[in-house]
């Protein structure tokens, strides 16, 4: 059954920068909010990107187009609520709080990018695909037990629909009504495979109805779409109505990490044409022009400061040195297990053997 009509994608400002119906979040001062941080995460991205291709961090996983998806999202949270990011939702983690040094930090493959600033609630990026949902679940059904009205905000893309931990997350949610929001970034890709080789729904939202709990489709380059609709789900579970299942149909414009070649599975024009007519920082700025709110100034001001904050952080970030390599093995278990052990001597004698 084709249940496409049945969850309709949710647009409140068009890629002309039209607003479609009215909504309360749709307003001037918060366009101007949510450019100053998508701005700042497309140069982020940028920056990142050439970073990789100087040799001064890894491999890395661009978001350049799935902006709106992120800070949308991101910016409906409060202070103590939980983050469970992917490897692709730096925007994200920034924008709730993160320290640039640390993400940065975490693609030079220093321990340090895992650990957030003290009182922020931000899960390490999740590499294995949809293992963060059940962390994201068992986290808030911690909270729930607590008696707080702390909430779990987690992402995950379109592959991870197909990973058994993605439905047993959902599952559990659902039975005990757990304060969590399941925020999918559709780009239509889950690395080189396309989304109809990953599923036979017409949606990833339609899969809430397994799960007797609320889904939604909504437009992932219009932000305020994206703000609207995770604002809902979240006081939702805030007041102890459970989980939700939100589906944010976005794009990728490059390529799935820095290690990849998209054209060889898609036709990278379709990127150009998208960039075109349905960018979603573009978007913000023609809602503001429409609006007369459009201030050539304060652009450059906000391009400016934040590539200042950028080699501020990225001038930190080279300042650290390089993690203990033994680190990687005494985290794995919270006491010491003879595997282990044996593979971390085997490491560092081998390593002592070539040297």
């Amino acid at each position: 059954m084709d249940l496409t009509d049945q969850f309709p994608i949710v647009q409140l400002v068009d890629g002309e920068g039209k607003q479609r119906e009215e909504n309360s979040h749709v307003t001037v001062e918060n366009a101007k909010r949510f450019y100053e941080q998508m701005a700042f995460s497309r140069l982020f991205d940028q920056k990142a990107v050439n970073l990789q291709r100087q040799g001064r961090i890894g491999t890395y996983a661009p978001f350049e187009g799935q902006e709106a998806s992120q800070i949308g999202s991101a910016l409906a949270l409060e202070d103590g609520d939980w983050m469970f990011p992917t490897y692709r939702d730096h925007a994200a983690t920034a924008a709730f709080g993160h320290s640039l040094e640390n993400i940065f930090l975490y693609w030079k493959g220093c321990i340090e990018g895992c650990v957030p600033p003290p009182g922020k609630h931000i899960f390490p990026p999740s590499v294995p695909i949809a293992s963060q949902i059940l962390h994201a679940t068992g986290t808030a059904w911690a909270e729930k037990k607590k008696g707080s009205d702390r909430v779990s905000l987690v992402y995950f893309g379109d592959g991870a629909t197909s990973e058994g931990d993605f439905h047993e997350g959902l599952n559990f949610a659902s039975v005990f009504q757990i304060p969590v929001v399941f925020l999918n970034q559709n780009n239509g890709y889950a690395i080189s495979v396309p989304l109809e080789r990953q599923m036979n729904s017409k949606t990833i939202a339609q899969k809430s109805l397994a799960y007797d709990m609320p889904g939604v489709r909504v437009d992932g380059n219009d932000v305020f779409a994206v703000y609207n609709e995770t604002m809902k789900a979240v006081e939702r579970a805030r007041r102890g109505d459970g989980p939700t299942l939100i589906e944010a149909v976005t794009w990728r414009y490059g390529a799935h990490t820095t290690t990849d070649e998209p054209s060889k599975y898609r036709d990278q024009s379709e990127s150009e044409r998208r960039r075109e007519r349905d960018d979603p920082i573009s978007r913000i700025e023609r809602f503001l022009k429409s609006n007369d709110a459009w201030d050539p100034e304060w652009e450059s001001k906000v391009k400016a400061d934040s590539e200042k904050r950028l080699n501020e952080a990225v001038s930190e970030m080279e300042k650290t040195h390089k993690s203990d390599e033994a680190l990687m093995f005494d985290h794995v278990f919270g006491t010491e297990v003879w595997p282990v052990q044996e593979q971390k001597q085997r490491f560092f004698h081998e390593g002592s053997e070539k040297a």
